[in-house]
């Protein structure tokens, strides 16, 4: 039986008191003192704990193994619009988490109808993704921002590939030696952002990859 999997943000400790809404949890469970639970830090740490006392707000675990998951070898970063749907952002997110997906950074494109974004809960939905595909690295989900500022931003080296969408599955694994930054928008995004990307990349023209991460 696979055991309870739960996210602390430090795991320095060998024993740490669980924050209330983890403790909660675990009550809600049934478990019970000298039960095991599995814990990550979203860092790589993957430990394994034993509960020495199940108070239902403030839990106390004891860490007993401790294993360090490799950094994956390639990075994938995604830039995606605010979607007026957020079900559908949400949606892509675990998605992006499910598949291993590095960094995202939420942007704010020409045709962007919804500028609000609720970064606690979407930070909440990519520790749920991760913990649910039972894996210990965290996306990076940084605030969002203006496309044509973070282009122009020294955030990224020009030679990462540059990849649109709609239309057509992309094979990742055909650049496994790359980083990778690729934009995603429901809408004809490179209208005018294209010069800019030219201009920054120094390209003489691009040919936008395409891929879709399909519902």
């Amino acid at each position: 039986m696979t055991l309870p999997y739960f996210f602390v943000e430090d795991l320095n400790t060998k024993k740490i008191i669980l924050d209330e809404d983890t403790s909660k949890h675990i009550s809600v469970l049934r478990m019970q003192k000298g039960e095991q639970i599995l814990l990550t830090d979203g860092k790589g740490k993957k430990a394994q704990a034993n509960i020495i006392d199940d108070n239902r707000k403030k839990c106390m675990i004891e860490i007993f193994s401790v294993q360090n998951e490799e950094e994956r070898k390639r990075s994938v970063a995604i830039g995606i619009s605010l979607l007026k749907n957020t079900s559908r952002f949400e949606w892509f997110l675990e998605k992006a988490t499910e598949i291993g997906v590095s960094e995202i950074i939420p942007l704010l494109c020409e045709r962007t109808e919804k500028e609000k974004f609720r970064f606690d809960r979407m930070q909440q939905i990519l520790i749920s993704a991760m913990l649910q595909s039972q894996q210990c690295w965290l996306p990076v989900l940084h605030y969002h921002t203006n496309f044509t500022e973070f282009i122009q931003s020294n955030l990224y080296h020009r030679n990462l590939l540059p990849i649109a969408c709609p239309k057509k599955k992309f094979n990742f694994r055909k650049y496994v030696h790359h980083s990778l930054l690729t934009f995603h928008n429901p809408h004809p995004l490179f209208s005018s952002a294209r010069k800019v990307i030219l201009h920054k990349w120094k390209l003489n023209r691009l040919n936008f990859k395409i891929f879709k991460l399909y519902h």
